[in-house]
């Protein structure tokens, strides 16, 4: 999402929205964790090959296939999170790298084998694995569907042959073009594909073209993003030459356009999705549900009773340190990895950081019962958005207006500790 300097001159707010904004509730309401929806994230942190653009918690992989032992770990690590599932179904499972697609499909029916065994699934779990085109051989994909992944989201980033080694990607256009192929084969019709715009030297009618070749390979979900220079990165120490942001943001926004004319509606900042297929896992972060996280480095969110309420929970980032860290005798007694309360005043920004992103933004009620704060805690800040232009109203609910989604950094750091 495209992100600037916001203009002075914002729209006027429209005056009988802000009339009914004074009618928002003033009782707080207590975080009933009962109630809130809760999945879990698998974190498989190999690749092949690091990429000079990604800063998420992924490790180049030795020759070896990764170990069987870090399945044992991700089972113990489950086991130790079971206390705060509360007997809530899961209602989505996500299997995110790295690529966990270097892991054969053996290991993910095991792994939802023991799930299941020790804890309600709910009866439609949606389960996603992420998937590098380079590394699916022939008749794989049947064999995930026959473990249990019935949804998957493959990172094709580009078709062009020279952004794709610009970028560091192992596989070609014809990978993803083959990995489709046997998406279709499988029956597994419910999955994503990634692609990044912005990218080095890129033009528009890339951008463009990149966007028709994704719609004609006739996936149910298409996420668009733009590349950003993220701390920690090869790409943020040697910067390749990008597009501008007027040029970037004229990328979005005509795709965007393409995108809606061939069916997918966009329903967050960077997720387009055709009817029935919007990702629920990745709608649970954005409403600010809960979620539990294992595998090295995972992060988890749990809400309990108060005084409690929000707890963050964070495993070990090193593959290695994980391992001995679910191996110690310490964490066979009890729970693994850090746990850090939320504080209160912490909470108004990170429920708005997650439901700003929607398109549709969230309902007061929703703020309340997920954050155990009365909405005055936040009334002020959202007549503020909205006088700035960058909010609108329809009762009961909050959205960003066409202007808060162009700047949505200056929407959500209004909100601010």
């Amino acid at each position: 999402m495209s992100a600037g300097t916001l203009p002075s001159a914002a729209a006027s707010p429209n005056t009988a929205a802000l009339a009914s904004a004074a009618a928002l509730p003033n009782a707080a309401a207590l975080p009933n964790a009962s109630a809130l929806p809760l999945t879990l994230y698998v974190h498989m942190p190999w690749c092949v090959r690091k990429c000079p653009y990604c800063d998420f918690n992924s490790h180049q992989l030795p020759s070896a296939a990764p170990s069987a032992d870090y399945i044992d770990a991700l089972i113990r690590d489950f086991e130790s999170e079971l206390a705060d599932l509360g007997g809530r179904p899961i209602d989505s499972i996500f299997f995110g790298g790295g690529t966990p697609s270097l892991f054969p499909p053996e290991a993910f029916a095991r792994l939802l084998d023991a799930f299941a065994a020790r804890a309600p699934l709910a009866a439609d779990v949606e389960v996603t694995l992420e998937a590098n085109p380079g590394t699916i051989e022939r008749g794989l994909f049947a064999g995930y569907r026959d473990a249990g992944i019935n949804r998957v989201s493959l990172g094709a980033q580009t078709f062009a042959p020279h952004s794709l080694e610009r970028l560091g990607r192992i596989h070609s256009p014809a990978d993803t073009f083959r990995a489709v192929e046997e998406l279709h084969a499988a029956g597994l019709h419910n999955f994503n594909l990634d692609l990044m715009y912005a990218l080095p030297e890129q033009k528009l009618e890339e951008a463009l073209e990149d966007v028709r070749r994704a719609c004609a390979l006739e996936p149910r979900h298409i996420s668009h993003y733009q590349l950003t220079l993220e701390p920690g990165t090869a790409f943020h120490s040697r910067p390749p030459p990008l597009p501008d942001e007027e040029v970037a943001y004229r990328m979005q926004s005509d795709c965007q356009a393409l995108l809606a004319d061939n069916g997918f509606e966009q329903y967050e900042v960077s997720a387009y999705a055709r009817d029935g297929a919007r990702c629920r896992h990745n709608l649970n972060y954005w409403r600010f549900g809960d979620y539990v996280g294992i595998g090295a480095g995972a992060h988890g969110k749990i809400t309990s009773s108060l005084p409690h309420g929000v707890e963050r929970t964070e495993k070990a980032r090193q593959p290695r340190a994980y391992l001995e860290q679910v191996g110690s005798a310490a964490a066979r007694a009890g729970r693994i990895g850090e746990r850090k309360s939320v504080p209160a005043g912490d909470l108004p920004f990170e429920f708005m950081l997650n439901a700003l992103r929607l398109n549709d933004g969230f309902d007061v009620v929703d703020f309340e019962s997920r954050t155990g704060l009365a909405a005055s805690a936040v009334e002020p800040r959202l007549r503020a958005a909205l006088e700035r232009g960058l909010l609108e109203f329809a009762p009961p609910r909050w959205r960003p207006s066409a202007l808060g989604r162009r700047f949505l950094n200056d929407l959500q750091a209004g909100f601010l500790p």
